[in-house]
């Protein structure tokens, strides 16, 4: 019995060592593993930010002057791409071979069944029904709504600046765009700004808390038991009070025919269409509850990370924030002394501190994909086999300084007209590229511009000493979030 014990043992440790010598039979370099758990103990443990961890395996595979390397996820192997030519021609021109990301999902898991993670023809003609929904048309629809929710944000932080309290901008700003979510993709009005413990805002934070337990289960268990034993992905509470609330709003619009300048509108047009030859573009209530549910955790968190870290960055660097006022003000008045969608997307400073903190702090540290069929690396004698996870490293090319030196300066001029002819196409990736960029990029950049306009336009910003620096980045967390609070000080500028 111990020898078959001892067989047993010496057999497990030679197939561990096998699988880990995956990239090096295949010949393309590879990160050193740990046994078993292979390159994944940073990830498991949560003692480094995912952030982190990508920008140490992106300059390790960087310094061997290949164009990709491999790691392995406990004895699963995959596979960084760092070169940018390389990484266009995967998201672009060979996007046919890495069309999924690879994420879980389950018929039985409603809320999974969302854009972000669907594959394959579900996914092509999923993406088919909802891109008209997310024209610059439809924008301008929901610009007054965005505008309306600015009134609680300035009356927030206008208090703090009449008391000289300092302020935690993060919790504020994710307050904000949930109200803002909240309206434009369910209909309701969640008042977060004056209410921060409502459902919305305590189930949206919930779904971001760190949860290494799901990432163990997606791993090591087969998607199919998961579904079938009613696993939920995103948490049994959160996903019925999800979907109670889009059932609900859809049974009250349509039997009283309510009309709003939302989301929720678009989908149910899609809905109540006549499925014929020419037009089989309707939706289902269990998709419409995806679809919602993943607008409303997109569009409320990377928003407001987004303009956490812009507001840090300006608080830090006081001669860009009044060069963004200027701007502000300038255009501004010479619309009337209005905020309208065209002086929004008049102003190009704007835009260029929004892109600047985007490639400082990406939302995303990789942009996940599957290799769906087998896929030999060009230029190379090496096939990446079908079933490879494939991970394009954001948070590295962003920080590489041969793309943008002294990458830990906050320096909107990077992405001018003439700088940004100067540097490679694919090394700015915030939102994805190819057939699977950020399909919600127009709303999303619209929330980041009105929210930042109202408050620069309002306030002065400065650092306050509680705000611990350098920021540390969250672990744990897929969009990337500063550990514990940014902290501000506002001074009131404008009355309004």
């Amino acid at each position: 019995m111990i020898l078959f014990a001892i067989i047993a043992i010496v057999l497990f440790i030679v197939y561990v060592k096998w699988r880990h010598s995956y990239w090096t039979r295949l010949g393309i370099y590879q990160m050193q593993p740990e046994f078993f758990i292979g390159n994944a103990r940073s990830v498991l443990t949560g003692k480094t930010s995912f952030a982190q961890t990508v920008y140490e395996r992106y300059n390790s595979i960087k310094a061997t002057g290949q164009q990709c390397g491999g790691i392995y996820l406990f004895l699963e192997p995959a596979v960084y791409f760092i070169d940018p030519k390389l990484i266009k021609t995967i998201l672009q021109k060979d996007f046919q071979y890495f069309m999924s990301h690879g994420l879980y999902h389950h018929p039985k898991d409603i809320l999974s069944m969302n854009l972000f993670n669907m594959e394959g023809d579900v996914w092509r003609n999923l993406r088919a029904k909802l891109t008209p929904t997310f024209t610059s048309g439809k924008m301008k629809m929901m610009f007054d709504t965005i505008i309306e929710k600015t009134n609680g944000l300035e009356a927030m932080v206008d208090k703090f600046a009449s008391n000289q309290q300092p302020f935690a901008i993060k919790e504020a700003l994710g307050r904000f765009t949930t109200d803002i979510i909240g309206s434009c993709a369910f209909g309701i009005e969640c008042n977060s700004l004056e209410d921060p413990d409502n459902l919305f805002r305590a189930y949206g934070k919930k779904v971001f808390e760190p949860n290494l337990y799901r990432f163990w289960l997606f791993n090591l268990l087969p998607w199919w038991f998961l579904g079938n034993i009613g696993f939920k992905s995103n948490g049994r509470d959160v996903s019925e009070f999800f979907i109670k609330v889009v059932k609900e709003t859809i049974k009250t619009r349509q039997e009283n025919q309510i009309f709003r300048k939302d989301f929720m509108h678009l989908l149910l047009e899609l809905k109540n269409m006549e499925i014929n030859e020419k037009n089989p573009l309707t939706i289902t209530d269990d998709e419409i509850a995806a679809q919602c549910f993943i607008f409303f955790l997109a569009g409320f968190e990377t928003s407001s990370t987004n303009m956490t870290f812009a507001l840090l960055e300006l608080a830090q660097n006081p001669e860009i924030q009044e060069k963004l006022r200027d701007e502000i003000n300038d255009v501004i008045e010479r619309h009337g002394g209005k905020i309208t969608y065209d002086a929004v997307m008049e102003m190009k400073y704007l835009d260029m501190v929004i892109n600047e903190t985007l490639r400082k702090f990406p939302p995303v540290t990789i942009l996940p994909r599957i290799c769906t069929k087998d896929y030999e690396i060009p230029g190379t004698k090496s096939t990446i086999k079908k079933g490879t996870r494939v991970h394009i490293p954001v948070w590295g090319l962003h920080r590489d300084p041969d793309y943008y030196p002294d990458p830990d300066v906050f320096d909107p001029e990077r992405f001018n007209e003439e700088n940004k002819l100067k540097r490679p196409d694919f090394t700015f990736l915030p939102f994805g590229e190819g057939p699977r960029m950020c399909i919600g990029l127009r709303f999303g950049m619209l929330q980041s511009r009105v929210g930042l306009i109202s408050l620069i336009r309002n306030f002065s910003f400065s650092l306050n000493k509680k705000t611990s620096l350098p920021i540390r980045m969250s672990s744990g967390s897929v969009i990337i979030s500063v550990k514990g609070e940014v902290w501000l000080d506002a001074k009131k500028i404008r009355d309004y």
